[in-house]
């Protein structure tokens, strides 16, 4: 008993450190801070303040399988956001993984890599890692068969800012230009189905 009120106690002065506006003690002690609450209880307020999308983005992977003479086969493009979007069309209630655990995945991949597709951090790299998993799983879901890399590309389309009398954009205000991103191919745990 004695132990579960120490964790409780220690997770709640933790938690306020992070939420609290800065101070001495949580600056001297963010890194144990950040250790604790990053990983599983991280707070934010999109929940009553959602940040908009500025863009809509399409996400794509490819597969490559090594044969053991060195000869590559890569595959064609896979539409990771396709598959989202269907299993969230015409479903009442949606799954909210299903709306947004690629995109979350891709916007932390952004906010952590820059252009550079470089991780700057241990946290860099843990997300890295996560979309990576998200995109193998899902290829391996949808298509199956034996591939040993991975390649990601974003297509990336701005959302035209509404008509100032409040209605949908005009044709000269809406921009088509889409931005094309590759990353880097991606080695990946063997993956197999049957």
């Amino acid at each position: 008993m004695a132990l579960c009120l120490a964790v409780t106690l220690v997770h709640v002065l933790l938690v306020f450190l992070y939420v609290a506006p800065p101070n001495a003690i949580s600056k001297a002690y963010s890194q144990q801070v950040d250790a604790w609450v990053r990983p599983v209880f991280e707070q934010n307020w999109r929940l009553f303040a959602p940040n908009p999308q500025s863009a809509n983005r399409q996400i794509s992977a490819r597969t490559r399988q090594t044969a053991p003479d060195g000869t590559a086969r890569v595959s064609g493009w896979v539409d990771l956001t396709a598959e989202d979007d269907a299993a969230v069309k015409h479903n009442v209630f949606p799954s909210h993984t299903a709306q947004n655990m690629l995109r979350q995945a891709w916007n932390a991949y952004l906010k952590t890599h820059g252009g550079d597709n470089r991780p700057s951090s241990e946290r860099a790299l843990m997300i890295e890692k996560y979309l990576r998993n998200i995109a193998a799983d899902r290829v391996t879901a949808q298509r199956g068969g034996t591939f040993d890399s991975l390649q990601l590309r974003v297509i990336s389309r701005p959302i035209a800012a509404p008509d100032a009398a409040g209605g949908p954009p005009s044709a000269a205000t809406a921009s088509t230009r889409a931005e094309t991103r590759y990353l880097p191919w991606w080695k990946v745990a063997s993956h197999a189905t049957d």
